[in-house]
C-alpha cells in the first residue's frame, strides 16, 4: 500500500470521526443541513452527516441570571437605583424559538426591566418602594413572562435586591430615623421622671400619714398617763388642782434635763431660787383652784337656770 493510499485512508477515517459528536448534560445542539434547519440533538452521543450537516449552535438549558440596574425618580421626586435580578431559562420544547427568533434575549430582557419599573415606580414614593419592592418585582416578572414566552424563554423569578437612593436623601433618612429615636427615648425618659415623682409623692404622703398616726397614739399615749398619774395622786390625798400643777412641773423639769443632755445644744437659767419655784408652784396651785372655782359657779348658775325654766313651764 503506497502512501496516496493511505492518505486517503485517514481522510476517510477523519471524515467518518467528524461524524459523531456529543452534546454535553443541560445543553442542546441545533443541526442544520446545507443552512436549513434540521433537528434539535438532546445531551448524549449523536451522529451527523460529514460536510452536509452541521451544528449551528448549542444553547444551554440551565437557569440564568441577568442583573439590571435601573435608575429612576419616585412619586416625591427622590432620584433612586433599583438593581433587578432576573432568573430564566429557555424551555425545552421552544429551543428552535430561543436560537431563531432572538440573536441577543439579554438586551431583550434589560428593556422590558427599564420599562416596567420606569412605569411602577414614579407612582410610589421613596418609602412605598422599599415596602412594596415584591410588587415591583411581580409587576417585571409578569411583564417578561408575557413578552419572552414567544420567544422560548421561561421567567422563573424577578426579584428587586438593591434600592440605592441619592447619597443626601439617604443622610437626609438617617437623620429622620435618629431624630425619631431620640424622641422616643426622650418620651422613655419622662415617662420615667414622672413615675419617680408619683412614687415619691406617694412614699411622702404614706410616711406622713404614718408619722401623724404616730403622734396621735402618742398623744393619746401621754394623756393617758397623766390621767393615771392624776388617779394616783388623789389616792393619796393630792386633789385635781393640786396634781394637775405638779404634774406641770414635773414635765418643765424634765424639759430642762432633756435639753441639757444635747451636746450642740444652748441651755439659759433664769435666776431661781427653792423659794422662787415654791412660790411658783402656789401660784400655780391657785390659778388652777380659781379656775375650778369658777367653773363650779358657773355649773350652779347653769343649773339654777334650767330649775327656774322647768318650775315655769309647770
Amino acid at each position: 500500500m503506497d502512501l496516496s493510499t493511505y492518505i486517503i485512508v485517514f481522510s476517510i477515517i477523519l471524515l467518518i470521526l467528524s461524524g459523531v459528536f456529543v452534546v454535553k448534560q443541560q445543553t442542546a445542539a441545533v443541526i442544520e443541513r446545507f443552512g436549513k434547519f434540521l433537528a434539535i440533538r438532546k445531551p448524549g452521543l449523536h451522529i451527523k452527516i460529514p460536510l452536509i450537516d452541521k451544528i449551528a449552535g448549542r444553547v444551554s438549558m440551565r437557569i440564568l441570571q441577568l442583573d439590571v440596574i435601573v435608575e429612576t425618580k419616585t412619586k416625591d421626586d427622590v432620584f433612586v437605583k433599583l438593581k433587578v435580578s432576573v432568573q430564566y431559562k429557555i424551555l425545552p420544547e421552544k429551543v428552535y424559538d430561543a436560537f431563531y427568533k432572538l440573536d441577543f434575549p439579554q438586551d431583550q430582557i434589560t428593556s422590558y426591566v427599564f420599562d416596567v419599573v420606569r412605569a411602577v415606580v414614579p407612582k410610589m414614593r421613596l418609602d412605598d418602594v422599599f415596602e412594596k419592592k415584591d410588587e415591583i418585582a411581580n409587576a417585571v416578572k409578569g411583564e417578561l413572562n408575557d413578552a419572552m414566552v414567544n420567544y422560548g424563554y421561561d421567567i422563573i423569578k424577578a426579584l428587586v435586591t438593591d434600592i440605592d437612593p441619592d447619597a443626601e436623601v439617604k443622610t437626609a433618612m438617617n437623620r429622620i430615623n435618629a431624630a425619631e429615636r431620640e424622641k422616643i427615648a426622650a418620651q422613655y425618659d419622662g415617662d420615667a421622671a414622672r413615675i419617680l415623682i408619683v412614687e415619691k409623692a406617694k412614699a411622702e404622703a404614706e410616711s406622713k400619714r404614718l408619722q401623724g398616726q404616730g403622734i396621735a397614739d402618742q398623744r393619746r399615749e401621754i394623756a393617758r398617763g397623766l390621767e393615771e398619774s392624776v388617779d394616783v395622786l388623789n389616792n393619796v390625798g393630792i386633789n385635781s388642782q393640786e396634781a394637775s400643777a405638779l404634774i406641770v412641773v414635773t414635765q418643765h423639769y424634765d424639759t430642762l434635763q432633756s435639753i441639757g443632755e444635747e451636746t450642740n445644744s444652748n441651755l439659759i437659767l433664769l435666776p431661781n431660787s427653792p423659794q422662787a419655784g415654791s412660790d411658783m408652784l402656789n401660784n400655780m396651785v391657785a390659778s388652777f383652784s380659781a379656775s375650778n372655782q369658777i367653773g363650779e359657779a358657773m355649773k350652779k348658775e347653769n343649773k339654777k337656770r334650767i330649775d327656774d325654766k322647768k318650775v315655769d313651764k309647770s
